[in-house]
């Protein structure tokens, strides 16, 4: 059979991406293996967000977590752990589904410094073993996020570098917000991270689309779900680590959603 040829990342729809050669060992070592200022800074971020929200909203017992799009990236569960009984895990790509199967059950030792930044916050010290709570929470779910993700089954979620991430058309990046959205339920604290300004990505031996977004975009894009408490920060390329050409940043929206 003769190969297929590369794709050019700036034209293609998230049906046309090769989602089932995505390499997650790749994208890992270069992502994940050790913590990067940028990640530092969402993940404080996001802490404090549903830290707070929960001291203002006291959390019943069985609240249901989401995490669209969860790749080989675990900091947005751990984020969410102290206050879920239940976590979902939606991924499309089979070989990142395969990966969180296999972290869900004992991860690595370098998520052990994205802890450290949890623990800064109380909530997160009163679990005695985030390892074997997340095997106990977390379930992982192949699906695509256009077709499978059902509405109203999160009581909190996260979406990181997903929806500016799967395609290079601006409308399927708002659609991909939209889903996101319909997918919580009303109330629910959210925290959405973005690549600033990327037209594209390599994983391995292939390359995967992005659609240019700014903070405006994220703002007209969840505007409309959201209370009014959404605010959206920018955090800056590291200047010795940047983990792609052509990207300004990372933006990061914290908010809920509105009832």
């Amino acid at each position: 059979m003769d190969a297929i040829p590369s794709l050019d990342a700036r034209a293609l729809t998230n049906r046309q991406a090769p989602w089932d050669d995505f390499d997650p060992a790749a994208y890992l070592e270069h992502n994940y293996r050790t913590l990067r200022e940028d990640d530092r800074q969402i993940l404080a971020a996001v802490r404090d967000h549903f830290a707070g929200h929960f001291e203002g909203h006291p959390a019943p017992e069985g609240l249901q977590g989401l995490d669209v799009g969860a790749g080989t990236n675990l900091y947005p569960a751990l984020a969410m752990l102290p206050w879920c009984a239940g976590i979902t895990l939606f991924e499309r790509s089979a070989g990142n589904a395969a990966w969180l199967r296999g972290a869900v059950r004992e991860y690595g030792e370098n998520w052990d410094a994205f802890w450290e930044v949890l623990r800064e916050q109380p909530a997160y010290r009163r679990l005695a073993d985030p390892r074997a709570l997340l095997r106990e929470t977390a379930t992982v779910v192949q699906g695509d996020l256009f077709a499978d993700l059902p509405e109203r089954i999160a009581d909190l979620g996260t979406m990181f570098f997903v929806a500016e991430s799967l395609s290079s058309a601006y409308q399927e990046y708002q659609d991909a917000i939209g889903r996101f959205a319909r997918a919580l339920r009303p109330g629910a604290p959210f925290a959405v991270a973005f690549m600033e300004n990327s037209d594209g990505y390599e994983v391995g031996e292939h390359t995967f689309p992005a659609c240019k977004i700014e903070r405006t975009d994220v703002l007209s894009g969840l505007r409309e779900y959201a209370a009014d408490t959404l605010a959206v920060s920018h955090i800056d390329v590291p200047g010795s680590q940047p983990l792609r050409d052509g990207y300004t940043g990372m933006l990061l929206a914290l908010g809920r959603l509105r009832a």
